[in-house]
C-alpha cells in the first residue's frame, strides 16, 4: 500500500484549501519494468495493475478514482479547465486548472518537469507537464493566462525531473529557447562528451519563463529522476518504464 514516506509533499505557502502531492515509484502493484506504482496507462504495463495503482492513490487521498483528472499528454501547450462534468474526458492537453473543490489536476512524468501552480487565497490551482517542447511552446504562460489571476498572487512548485547533469540536448533546443528569451542562455552548458551539444537545466528554464510571466514565488526542484532509480521512473535512463504523478486540488 501507499504510505506517506512513499510520497513527496510540496511545501506551499497558500490557503489550507490547497492540497498537493507527488508520487514516487513506490507503493503499487506493477511488476518488472514498471515496478511498482506506475500510473501511466500508455507505457505497456498491465492495465489491471495500472487501474489498481490509480485506485490505491485515490484511496490514499480519500477520494474516488473518478475525481482524478488525467490528461492525454501530447507534449503540447493546450490547457483545459477541469470540472466535475469533464474529469473523465482525458483531453489532449498538457496542463489543467480548476476552481472546483475535489477536482484533481494530475500530471504524469518520468523525466519531464511537473509544475503545480496555486493562488495564495486557494481559489484556483493548476498543473503542467513541462517537457522541453511544451515549455518552449509556452505551456506555463498558457496556464497562467487561463487561471485568470494576477501572476504576482501565484506560487509555483517544481517536482522531480531530469537534472542538468543528465539532460543532454542538441543545438536546436538551445537555439529555440534563446530565440524566445535571451536569458535562457544561462541554462545551457557545453557538453564536453559531444561537441556542439549542450546540457540543459530545465528547472532554470522554467523559472525564467515563470518570472517573465510575473510569477516570482517559485520553489521545489533539485530532484533528478535519472540519478535515483530507487525512487523515480526515468525514460532517459530506462526507456520503457512507468510514470509518476504530481497532483494538486482544492479541498
Amino acid at each position: 500500500m501507499i504510505s506517506e514516506r512513499d510520497l513527496i509533499r510540496p511545501d506551499l505557502p497558500v490557503s489550507n484549501r490547497v492540497r498537493a502531492l507527488c508520487t514516487t515509484r513506490k507503493g503499487g502493484v506493477s511488476q518488472s519494468l514498471w515496478q511498482s506504482l506506475n500510473l501511466g496507462v500508455h507505457v505497456g504495463d498491465n492495465p489491471v495493475d495500472v487501474e489498481q495503482n490509480r485506485q490505491r492513490l485515490a484511496a490514499f487521498m480519500g477520494m474516488d478514482s473518478g475525481q482524478l483528472g488525467w490528461l492525454n499528454q501530447v507534449h503540447g501547450t493546450h490547457v483545459v479547465e477541469l470540472t466535475h462534468d469533464n474529469l473523465n474526458d482525458c483531453s489532449d492537453a498538457d496542463a489543467s486548472f480548476t476552481r472546483e473543490q475535489g477536482a484533481v489536476c494530475a500530471i504524469l512524468t518520468a523525466d519531464c518537469l511537473p509544475v503545480i501552480v496555486a493562488d495564495r487565497d486557494g481559489e484556483v490551482v493548476g498543473a503542467a507537464h513541462a517537457g522541453w517542447r511544451s515549455l518552449c511552446g509556452g505551456v506555463l504562460e498558457n496556464l497562467i493566462r487561463a487561471m485568470a489571476v494576477d501572476p504576482s498572487k501565484l506560487i509555483a512548485w517544481f517536482g522531480p525531473s531530469i537534472g542538468p547533469a543528465n539532460f543532454e540536448v542538441g543545438p536546436e533546443v538551445r537555439a529555440a529557447f534563446v530565440a524566445q528569451q535571451a536569458e535562457s542562455e544561462t541554462a545551457f552548458s557545453e557538453c564536453g562528451a559531444r561537441p556542439g551539444h549542450f546540457v540543459a537545466d530545465i528547472y532554470e528554464l522554467a523559472r525564467l519563463r515563470l518570472s517573465r510571466a510575473g510569477v516570482s514565488d517559485i520553489s521545489g526542484g533539485g530532484l533528478c529522476t535519472v540519478n535515483d532509480p530507487e525512487r523515480f521512473y526515468s525514460y532517459r535512463r530506462d526507456g520503457q518504464t512507468g510514470r509518476m504523478a504530481t497532483l494538486i486540488w482544492l479541498a
